[in-house]
This record gives structure tokens, C-alpha cells and sequence, in this order.
């Protein structure tokens, strides 16, 4: 294998994420794996990240960077917020060396806002790497997902933002409430997704009286389970489109993120004439931490 300038990690909850890496984020090999923050203690990071390495046989002086949830009070090592207005530069800069390995590995912070309070970790790394990608980007950026980023961007800079737990609401709604029991398929519908989003959008304050119909319309009408499923997702992305129309009206908003999730946020706007394009998470991550490293190895000098 060509020999590796970085290793660049994406550390979340649930799952983790490895890439050796050259300067300019051609990925030389790669691992993953459930090993997220929820699974993990603290003497355990350690370990996993030198199992990664040693199975792909990099050598112990390729600097890492890790971005996401390693970074939290809970996790690896603590990597303070940068505080909004924060120019993505900053990643890179503040990014905090882990003691007591024997390799050079930083994490970078997340970002925080004050008024209203909001923070974020990894997402700032994908913002990063889409500034990375288009310097003069201005304007909004969706990040959907269990809990859904919306950014305005200025000056390279995240401006404010803020977070919807759209995905959250739809977890625990199809998998343990009484909704539950009218979703037995992973099917789909989007016509039934479309009426959702549709009907929240013209009512969003009828959402909280619509959302047993889905039920009783199993029971006693003829919905099939996809229509259920698409129609509660449609309902729940609608109420969030509702709040966030400063955001997205009159805007191009870019979608990052799963490219499944984000055709549904795209048919969203679209269903209300609204434009938007999407770049995928995982290469928006990837440019995001070439991005830190590059600013990390001229502030450091190493």
C-alpha cells in the first residue's frame, strides 16, 4: 500500500468509521465497525483504534484525526466547542491531542451556540469538508439524519443553526408506540409520503391529531403498511419543513447527508417548489478532516 499521509476517523454513537487517507483524501484502505461511543469506555478507544490500524498495517508515525463523538464529555478524550460564529479554520486549529498513546492522534471540537443553545459534533467536519470543496458556499446546508442539522453558512463560517429530532421522532414512533403495529413493512409509498408532508405543510398544527388516523386508517380503512410508514415519515418531515421555512424559502438548500434520507428531504422540497442538491455524508467527511489535517500539519509545523 502507498504509504498513508493521515488517518482521518469519523467516531459516532453507534458506529466508527477509518480511512487511511493521502494529502488530498484518496482513500488508501479503509475499516468500520460498530464500535461507537454508546459501546464503548473510555480504555476502550485505544485499543480499537490500534486493532484498525495494525490490521491494515500503517505505520505508527502516520498522523490521526478523529472527528465526532470521541471528542464529547463521555467520550475518548474531551475536545472543547469552537462557539458559533465559527469559521471552519478553527477546526483544524483547535483540534486536541490525545495523551498517552503512542501515536499522534487530535480530535476536533464540535461547535456550540449560545442563544438558542444548540451544539453539534461531526456535522462541522462535513461543513468543513463542503468549504473545502466550494470556498465561496453561502447559504443553507440540511444535514438530515436522527437529528437533523439546519446551517446557514457565511464567510466560511457556521452562522447559526439549529436541530430538529425528526429521525428520533420517527424511530420511536414506528418502533414502540402504538403506530408500531401498522408498520410490519420496510415498503414504501411516496405518494402517501408526498400527502404527508403535504398535508403538514398547508396544517402544521393538525399534526398531533393526525398522527393516531395512521393507526385507526389501518384498523377500519384500507392503508396498507408502506402507505402507513411513508405517510407518518411525510407527516414528521412536513412539521419540520413547517419550522425551518426561513431556512430553505427562496433558498438552494444542500442536502448532506444519506443519500436514501436526503431523496426524501429532496422530494420534500420539490412537493413545495423549493431547490435543493445533495452531496453525500461520507465524502463531504473525508474532504472535512483533509481539510483539519491540512490546517492542523502548517499550524504545528509536523
Amino acid at each position: 500500500m502507498t504509504p498513508a499521509s493521515f488517518v482521518g476517523v469519523d467516531w459516532g454513537t453507534s458506529s466508527f468509521r477509518l480511512w487511511a487517507l493521502t494529502d488530498h483524501g484518496h482513500i488508501l484502505a479503509a475499516s468500520r465497525g460498530p464500535y461507537g461511543m454508546a459501546q464503548l469506555k473510555k480504555d476502550d478507544y485505544a485499543s480499537v483504534l490500534n486493532n484498525s490500524l495494525d490490521d491494515l498495517g500503517v505505520d505508527a508515525s502516520v498522523p490521526v484525526i478523529i472527528c465526532g463523538m470521541a471528542g464529547a464529555a463521555q467520550g475518548w478524550h474531551e475536545a472543547p466547542y469552537c462557539s458559533a460564529p465559527a469559521h471552519l479554520h478553527q477546526l483544524g486549529v483547535d483540534a486536541v491531542r490525545v495523551p498517552g498513546v503512542n501515536r499522534d492522534v487530535r480530535i476536533l471540537p464540535g461547535v456550540k451556540q449560545q442563544h438558542p443553545a444548540n451544539v453539534m459534533r461531526g456535522e462541522e467536519t462535513q461543513i468543513a469538508g463542503l468549504l473545502h470543496s466550494h470556498p465561496d458556499f453561502l447559504g443553507t446546508v440540511c444535514m438530515p439524519g436522527t437529528h437533523t442539522k439546519w446551517v446557514t453558512i457565511q464567510n466560511q463560517s457556521i452562522v447559526d443553526f439549529e436541530t430538529c429530532m425528526t429521525g428520533e421522532q420517527f424511530a420511536l414512533l414506528s418502533s414502540q408506540s402504538v403506530l408500531s403495529h401498522s408498520m410490519s413493512s420496510t415498503e414504501w409509498d411516496d405518494n402517501a409520503f408526498l400527502d404527508g408532508v403535504r398535508e403538514t405543510l398547508a396544517q402544521p398544527d393538525a399534526v398531533a391529531r393526525r398522527l393516531f388516523s395512521i393507526r385507526a386508517e389501518t384498523l377500519v380503512g384500507t392503508q396498507t403498511a408502506a402507505q402507513a410508514r411513508a405517510r407518518l415519515s411525510g407527516l414528521l418531515i412536513g412539521q419540520e419543513l413547517a419550522a425551518t421555512r426561513p431556512y430553505w424559502r427562496d433558498q438552494c438548500v444542500t442536502l448532506i447527508g444519506e443519500p436514501d434520507l436526503c431523496a426524501l428531504y429532496a422530494i420534500a422540497f420539490a412537493s413545495c417548489d423549493a431547490r435543493s442538491h445533495t452531496m453525500t455524508g461520507e465524502s463531504m467527511t473525508i474532504a472535512g478532516l483533509v481539510s483539519a489535517y491540512t490546517v492542523n500539519k502548517d499550524t504545528t509545523g509536523d
